[in-house]
């Protein structure tokens, strides 16, 4: 194609006269308009480049290829030269190259190297609309350099689909459009039948397609499995002529190269596609597009402690994307897969929001700064639980900074927990092994109801080395957990082959130095239970090959509500972690809480991290520590075991009302979770010389929570918020307050009194300085309620005469007069022949 016939074309000199003006810019355009190899060949010829090099990132490694090849292809030179790429495991790049295509990573790797970007002026992130999280990470990155260190740097964020006025707003950027171009496409739904499996409906509609329609068909499915079950159904289902291809990323070059060139004998092509195929590359010659509506993405498993490739629905803006695929040539047809009553969630969310953070939280601490501008940014609680587990590996200090071994851990590019065990493997033997661990933890189960040990699945991967697959293993499963090993072989500059067998504790000697929260000890009492470092327990599948096992070390756990189930671990040896954490074994005398006894007690213990390993009596109490204890106690009971009073509950709830009635007096929260998180500052001292939790007096708990108020905001709650009011019967009554069922907002305070007792009075008493109108509940002379109200003159003036004519003869002893404003109050009947 010449570079006239692309719809971006026209576009082309407003963008490069945007960046001369603004180091941002945001551009939205379709698939299809050729942004992804047109703008960058744009650029190289733009005086603010000044001969330095474009960076360009691309989401996929099967973009980066097809688009450095095509531009190269379009310079007339081979990749390498002018346009290169670099992948993971691959480099096409040499000293003459000006536009380097690279993978996310790669990007996040090379600016955290040079922060100067030296010889790169431009870095272009398309296809930013799938909001992946390296791509967020390196613009975050970007803008930092920018800011900071390379005000000329220019910035260049494309999409597809994005909300582009969103995106312009967040980088205060100028927002350019492409309009595109493309045909019509009539887009339907192909309904499944009954109970029908995915690769069977595939079936249907790619026949169905190829009988009905002319053109290439391109399927979309969430992955390899199903693209090979898929081609499996179609085996002898198609016309001769007509020939099944795959596309993904794992295929190799020459393959993907296959795919994405025109046939060149003009025979029709079914492409099974994951959604590689949904934006960058370009496939000739399609016409039909269908649609599973499915994808694999990335998805925080809890039971791995990793982010795993979970299938998920897409989002309404991919398959108006994947629809659009059918319409580059001409007129096409896009046949959905799912009920047209089904509803997609508009926009893809972004990753960030929905995934383990720990590399992230790595990459920040190697920046320095966690103060960095992201299009969404990461969760409080997920970044706070990546970097605790960041320091339990040793990849940061206590105060967050990295350390030597973060940093070897980033040159590793893989996950914290799995560069901490490959980074632990020493001679050539443990690095094979670890090789071959990192290649299992990140695939896919290999073997059919393989049990819950890893070294089975470790042993099957050695048979199929061997030339023999165990029947209940996917041998496809175990070629790629095998190709993935020799990458990491490589990777590691290991040159041993992986040994033939290996010793029982092996795999777990390793696996500790990725999962040190989740090494467990066989419970004392119970052969199928575990206590796991981080305090928490899981047991064993009933048929367990690890039943016995006194240390293990977890993979993956299932959290239920009580104890976990374990899915994956494999034995470790307790010598092996004497050796390697020697600072997690710890013998001391403790004082707990013994919840039988409602006492503290002192014992002797061994452990490892949180697991007891032993525990024996120790003797009297240490009085030192009986404080710290008993506050520790009240955290697990709760704040409602300590001895509070009616009056202490009152006290809170009027504390409570003050903050929201008169905020500028500054009282503190003291609402039950706002204490129970305060503990150590007011309830540890009151505990000073007591080992039991009913020593601590009515008293001593109320000057106790009183104890951060001084004297004169004392006496402004007594004043604001009293606890009587005197009535015009000439008597005080009890103001009762009350917290609302969230634990904070406080309720009307509520004051009860005979009626009688309120003649004469014509407005609603009022406290916290006239602010706040007492609720009022009216009491018949039997103490009975009769009205609700917090508007007194409207009761005395439209309700006391029907409450008159009802209680008058009830209660004939007691004053009922005509006007309650002159009359004179009472608590009293009337004297008797009145």
């Amino acid at each position: 194609m010449h570079v006239a016939d692309f719809p971006i074309t026209p576009l082309l000199p407003a963008i490069t006269a945007s960046l001369t003006d603004h180091p941002r810019l945001v551009l939205e355009a379709p698939p299809g308009a050729g942004k992804t190899t047109q703008v960058p060949l744009a650029l190289l010829a733009a005086p603010w480049l000044a001969g330095q090099k474009i960076l360009m990132l691309e989401p996929r490694r099967v973009a980066a290829r097809s688009a450095a090849q095509f531009m190269a292809r379009q310079l007339g030179q081979p990749v390498g030269e002018t346009v290169g790429y670099r992948i993971r495991f691959e480099n096409k790049v040499s000293a003459a190259t000006r536009i380097e295509v690279v993978t996310e990573g790669i990007l996040t790797r090379m600016i955290q190297d040079d922060p100067l970007l030296e010889g790169v002026g431009a870095i272009v992130f398309d296809e930013f609309h799938e909001r992946h999280l390296s791509a967020d990470l390196g613009l975050a990155l970007a803008l930092d350099v920018q800011a900071g260190l390379r005000e000329d740097l220019r910035l260049v964020v494309m999409s597809a689909t994005l909300d582009g006025e969103r995106l312009a707003r967040f980088l205060d950027a100028p927002r350019l459009s492409s309009e595109g171009r493309s045909y019509p496409v009539e887009v339907s739904h192909f309904p499944a039948r009954r109970e029908e499996a995915l690769e069977a409906q595939v079936r249907r509609a790619v026949v169905a397609a190829v009988e009905q329609h002319p053109g290439d068909v391109l399927v979309f499915l969430p992955g390899q499995r199903e693209i090979g079950k898929v081609s499996a159904a179609l085996d002898g289902q198609l016309p001769a002529s007509t020939e099944v291809l795959a596309l993904h990323g794992e295929l190799p070059v020459e393959a993907q190269q296959r795919v994405l060139s025109p046939a060149p004998d003009g025979r029709r092509r079914v492409v099974l596609a994951t959604n590689v195929a949904e934006s960058s590359v370009t496939l000739p010659g399609v016409r039909v597009v269908i649609d599973s509506g499915l994808a694999r993405e990335p998805r925080f498993d809890p039971n791995s402690g990793f982010s795993r490739l979970d299938v998920v629905t897409i989002a309404q803006a991919s398959a108006d994307q994947r629809a659009g695929r059918a319409g580059r040539v001409s007129s096409g047809w896009a046949w959905r897969l799912w009920p047209q009553s089904q509803r997609l969630e508009p926009q893809r969310r972004a990753e960030i929001v929905q995934t383990e953070l720990a590399g992230l939280a790595l990459e920040l601490a190697a920046w320095g700064s966690a103060d960095l501008r992201f299009v969404d940014a990461p969760p409080a609680g997920s970044l706070a639980a990546a970097r605790d587990l960041l320091r339990r590996l040793g990849a940061v200090s206590a105060g967050g900074a990295i350390t030597d071994t973060g940093r070897a851990l980033l040159r590793l590019g893989t996950h914290p927990r799995l560069g901490a065990m490959l980074a632990a493997a020493r001679s050539p033997r443990q690095r094979a092994l670890a090789a071959d661990l990192a290649a299992l933890i990140e695939a896919r189960d290999p073997l059919r109801g393989g049990g819950d040990g890893l070294a089975s699945r470790w042993r099957a991967l050695a048979a199929f080395r061997d030339g023999h697959t165990p029947g209940n293993a996917s041998r496809g499963g175990l070629a790629a957990i095998d190709a993935a090993a020799k990458q990491w072989r490589r990777r590691l500059r290991c040159e041993d082959r992986p040994p033939a067998s290996i010793e029982a504790h092996e795999l777990g000697d390793l696996l500790a130095h990725a999962f040190p929260d989740r090494i467990a000890a066989m419970h004392p009492a119970d052969l199928q239970r575990y206590l796991l470092a981080n305090g928490r327990s899981a047991r064993l599948l009933d048929a367990s090959e690890l039943r016995g096992e006194p240390w293990i070390v977890i993979s993956e756990l299932r959290a239920d509500t009580r104890d976990g189930l374990v899915l994956r671990a494999a034995p470790v040896d307790e010598n092996h972690l004497r050796q390697h954490f020697p600072g997690d074994f710890v013998s001391e005398d403790v004082v707990r809480w013994n919840a039988e006894k409602r006492a503290l007690e002192a014992r002797r213990e061994s452990r490892f991290a949180r697991i007891v390993i032993d525990s024996r009596p120790a003797g009297k109490v240490d009085l030192a520590q009986a404080a710290q204890a008993l506050t520790a106690a009240i955290m697990d009971l709760g704040i409602a075991a300590l001895p509070w009073t009616e009056s202490l509950r009152q006290w809170q709830a009027r504390v409570q009302g003050l903050r929201t009635w008169m905020p500028e007096l500054g009282l503190p929260d003291v609402s039950d979770a706002a204490l129970l998180a305060s503990l150590d500052d007011w309830l540890r001292p009151a505990f000073a010389g007591k080992t039991r939790i009913d020593a601590l007096s009515e008293a001593e708990l109320g000057e106790a929570l009183k104890s951060g108020i001084d004297w004169n905001l004392r006496q402004l709650i007594d004043r604001h918020a009293p606890t009587r009011i005197a009535v015009p019967s000439g008597l005080e009554r009890a103001i009762t307050y009350a917290i609302d069922d969230d634990g904070v907002s406080p309720r009307p305070p509520v004051l009860a009194v005979k009626l009688q007792e309120l003649f004469g009075l014509a407005d609603t008493p009022r406290i916290a300085d006239g602010r706040i109108p007492l609720l009022l509940h009216l009491l018949s002379p039997g103490g009975k309620p009769l009205q609700v109200t917090a508007d007194l003159r409207n009761f005395w003036e439209n309700t006391y005469a029907e409450v008159k004519k009802e209680m008058k003869g009830r209660y004939p002893r007691h004053p009922w007069p005509d006007d309650p404003w002159s009359a004179t109050a009472t608590h009293r009947a009337k004297p008797r022949g009145t």
